[in-house]
This record gives structure tokens, C-alpha cells and sequence, in this order.
């Protein structure tokens, strides 16, 4: 016996035992043993919750009501019965509550609850937890079952899902032509980014043969191999409007495809399963062209402020460039023999005029000296003194000539030695030992080596007093043959 029938049988047990009522009914004990009509229904209300489970029932929605309560009344009828039915506020789901207002008699509709009895007027009655229109109530299981399908063969996964392209090159949309749905594609396009070419690959988007269209749009799609993005699409509408595009064998061909697909169908409540199996869905087909494109206006902003940056990094660098090559000339300059033999020029020039300024304090020493003997003799007056006087004189003139003409002749001296190692070290001093500067007349090239010449070359020397011009008649081996 099963779970249920189990169940059954004990409350039926129950409701033939005799009741808690110990009163008479008109004075005639034998009625001692009944039951009053509250416990009747009330053994027969926990009778039919414990012996059925909740149950589907579909019907004709009649006699609906709506207290300010919020809770529902209404029958769901056949061609043969009717049941009372009770869809209490807290019951009532949130996505469904919207659509209640909608419900009309004669609505044929599909309700999931429990049997139950209204003890207070002993109706047979039901409790409904769930309520939503019969088609879509099919169609929408239809729908959970192949999601949980696809989803059980990774159809859904976020990692095989393709990125859309940058900037693609070509946009390629599946929908119906005449459909609002390409009008605002289209449109979104022009304004975003008007360069991209688009191409459309007309299908129905609703009715029987929708499914196949769409399929076939996207095989000429991956044939024609012309696009690198898809929008796949439609308006709003009903479910049993959106149904093409929870077709099995589209949502299969969709995950197959090598291109990205944006899926874009309906509004941003409406899911479908190309929308899960899609690279990207969007919210709306307006949506699924921005996702597509980038903003041209973004881009040109991106593009003059990467262009001022650009050229304020070139003329940064060409500064720099232009400093060190300054830097490197001052240096060069420094670092010629003409700058060197203008620096010991001026250090010559200026021992001679610190020599000159010696001798002349020197001179203009002795020579106060000398002025000062002189006033002391013309002091003193006396013959012998001036005499002796005019002898010391004498002497030291000479000596002060012989040392100032020593003097004189040291720094000359020095002088001739400085210019001699200075003549020694100048190019012009070389030529005049005998050197000369050889250079290969066709290249221009120095010759230091009898490698970069060979017989009948034509060469030119530079002598310290002129050029000389020859040819070359042998090439003989140099110091170390």
C-alpha cells in the first residue's frame, strides 16, 4: 500500500470514530454519538490535504473576484465541472503580481495548489499557490527544460564565449526587415559610428516557420563569411511571440558559430535561450548597437588628445636633442687644437703681463730707494760722503741693471721654451720636420696604412708649403716587413 493510500485510510479511521459531542439531539440518546457540521468539515478538510498532494489544474477562469484585501476569488471550470478556487496575497509570487490585473473571465488558465474545505460554508475548494495562463504555462516548462539541458552540456558557460571585435570591420544583422527591431538598430549604428558597413540577412521573427529562417540567416551568414560581429533579434512581445528563438537546433547552431553573436531579443524582462547561449546578450536591440560599435565622437575626442600628447612628446624630445647637441659642440669646441692654442696663447699672454708688472715694481722699488739715498746725501752734504756715496751708487745701479737684465733674460728663456713645445706639438710643426698629410684623391680618405692603397691609385700630399699629386707605382710592405 503506498505512502498515500496509507494516509487515506487513517483518517478515514478518525472521521468513524465517534465525536467529543456528549449533548442529546431532541432528547433522544441514541443520537448521543454525533458529530457537529464545524467537525464534519473539518475532519474533511484534513482528509482531503493529507490524502492528496498539491496537483496541477487547468481550466476556464469564471466568477474571478478581487477584494481590497488583495486576495483572489474565481472558479476554474470544463465542459462537465467547476471548482472554487483561493489565491491568498501572500501566495501570489512577485513576477506574477503584475499580471493578475490582467486576468479575465474566460482566460483559460492553469493553477498549482492544494484541495482543502472552507469550514464556514463546507465548500470543496482550492488553495492556489501558483496561477499563470495554460499556453504559457506549456510553453514555459518547454522552456526551463531545454535551459537545464543546454546548460548540463556547457552551452551556457561564460568561458567559451567569444569577445566582440574593437572596431569590426562589418556588422551583420538577423532579423525580420520590416520589424522595428532594425529600424533602431540602424539607427543607433548611424549615430554611434556611420563609417561601418552593414549588412542585413532578412528572417522572420515569429510563426512556425521563424525557427528555420533564423537558422538558415545565420548559415548564409557563416557561408557569406562577411561580418565580424552578429545581432541576433527582435522586438518585445509575448512569449509564444519570442518562441523562435528558444529553438533547440538555433541555440545549438548560435553556440557553434565562430563569429561573435550579440543576442538581442525582446526587452530588457524578456529572456530566451539564445540570449543564454549568445557570446553577449543584450538588454534591447538598441542596446546590442551600442554594445557593437564605439562612440565615433569618443574616438575623435581619444584621437586629438592622443595627438596633442604625441606632439608635445616630439617637441619635448626634439628640445632635448637639441641641448645635448648643443652641449656636444661646446664640448667639441673645447676639445680642438685651435681652442687649445687659443687657451696657451692667453696663458702666455698673461705670464708676460705679470711679468712686466714685476719688473716694473721691481724698478719703481729701486727706484724710490734710490730717491731716498738721494734726499739723505743732499741731507748729509759732505764731500767724502757724497763720494762714497756716488760709488755705492754706481755699484748698485750695476748690479740692479745685471739683475734685471737676468731677470729679463730667464723669462725670455722661459718664453722660448714654451713657444718651442708649443711649436713642437702643432700639426704645421710636423709638416715642417718633413711630414706630410697623404689622402686618396678619389674617396677623400686619409691613407695610414699601405692597405688602403694599391698601384695606380691617384694620391695627394700635403706639405708644409703646398700639395703635391701623384700616382702610386708600388706598394712596398711597411715597418714590419
Amino acid at each position: 500500500m503506498s505512502h498515500l493510500a496509507v494516509r487515506a485510510a487513517r483518517a478515514a479511521a478518525r472521521i468513524s470514530r465517534p465525536g467529543p459531542y456528549t449533548g442529546t439531539v431532541n432528547g433522544n440518546p441514541e443520537y448521543d454519538t454525533a458529530i457537529t457540521v464545524s467537525e464534519l468539515n473539518r475532519r474533511a478538510r484534513t482528509l482531503l490535504e493529507q490524502g492528496m498532494t498539491r496537483v496541477w489544474v487547468v481550466g476556464e477562469l469564471s466568477n474571478l473576484a478581487r477584494p481590497a484585501s488583495g486576495h483572489l476569488y474565481f472558479s476554474l471550470k470544463d465542459e462537465t465541472a467547476q471548482i472554487r478556487c483561493a489565491w491568498f496575497l501572500q501566495r501570489q509570487r512577485r513576477p506574477t503580481i503584475g499580471q493578475r490585473s490582467g486576468f479575465k473571465d474566460g482566460d483559460r488558465m492553469l493553477a498549482f495548489g492544494r484541495v482543502s474545505i472552507y469550514e464556514a460554508r463546507g465548500d470543496y475548494q482550492l488553495i492556489v499557490e501558483q496561477l499563470e495562463p495554460a499556453g504559457e504555462g506549456a510553453l514555459r516548462r518547454q522552456f526551463e527544460v531545454l535551459k537545464k539541458k543546454l546548460a548540463g552540456e556547457g552551452l551556457f558557460d561564460t568561458a567559451r564565449k567569444k569577445a566582440l571585435p574593437t572596431l569590426p570591420r562589418r556588422i551583420g544583422i538577423i532579423t525580420s526587415p520590416s520589424g522595428a527591431a532594425i529600424h533602431d538598430i540602424l539607427s543607433v549604428l548611424k549615430r554611434r559610428f556611420p563609417a561601418i558597413p552593414v549588412i542585413v540577412y532578412p528572417s522572420a521573427v515569429q510563426g512556425e516557420s521563424a525557427a528555420m529562417e533564423l537558422r538558415g540567416a545565420l548559415a548564409s551568414a557563416l557561408r557569406r563569411n562577411e561580418c565580424d560581429v552578429l545581432i541576433i533579434g527582435r522586438g518585445g512581445g509575448s512569449l509564444e511571440d519570442l518562441w523562435s528563438f528558444n529553438d533547440e537546433a538555433l541555440a545549438r547552431a548560435i553556440a557553434a558559430c565562430p563569429i561573435p553573436v550579440v543576442s538581442a531579443v525582446g526587452h530588457e524582462v524578456d529572456f530566451t535561450i539564445s540570449d543564454l547561449v549568445a557570446d553577449v546578450r543584450a538588454p534591447t536591440p538598441s542596446g546590442a548597437a551600442e554594445m557593437v560599435v564605439p562612440d565615433q565622437a569618443e574616438w575623435q575626442r581619444s584621437f586629438v588628445s592622443l595627438a596633442s600628447r604625441n606632439a608635445t612628446l616630439v617637441r619635448r624630445h626634439l628640445q632635448n636633442r637639441y641641448q645635448r647637441l648643443d652641449w656636444l659642440s661646446r664640448q667639441l669646441m673645447q676639445m680642438s687644437p685651435a681652442a687649445t692654442l687659443a687657451r696657451q696663447k692667453d696663458w702666455l699672454r698673461n705670464l708676460r703681463q705679470l711679468l712686466t708688472a714685476a719688473m716694473r715694481h721691481g724698478l719703481g722699488v729701486r727706484g724710490r730707494k734710490l730717491d731716498q739715498a738721494a734726499s739723505r746725501l743732499v741731507r748729509l752734504s759732505p764731500a767724502l760722503n757724497v763720494q762714497r756715496a756716488m760709488h755705492r751708487l754706481s755699484a748698485l745701479h750695476r748690479q740692479l741693471n745685471a739683475a734685471a737684465e737676468s731677470k729679463v733674460q730667464a723669462a725670455n728663456h722661459r718664453l722660448d721654451l714654451a713657444m718651442r713645445a708649443l711649436h713642437a706639438v702643432s700639426p704645421l710643426a710636423t709638416l715642417q720636420r718633413g711630414y706630410a698629410i697623404v689622402k686618396d684623391i678619389a674617396s677623400g680618405r686619409l691613407l695610414t696604412d699601405i692597405a688602403q692603397v694599391s698601384a695606380g691609385d691617384r694620391i695627394e700630399a700635403q706639405l708644409a708649403k703646398g700639395i703635391v699629386s701623384a700616382t702610386v707605382d708600388t706598394v712596398r710592405g711597411g715597418s714590419d716587413a
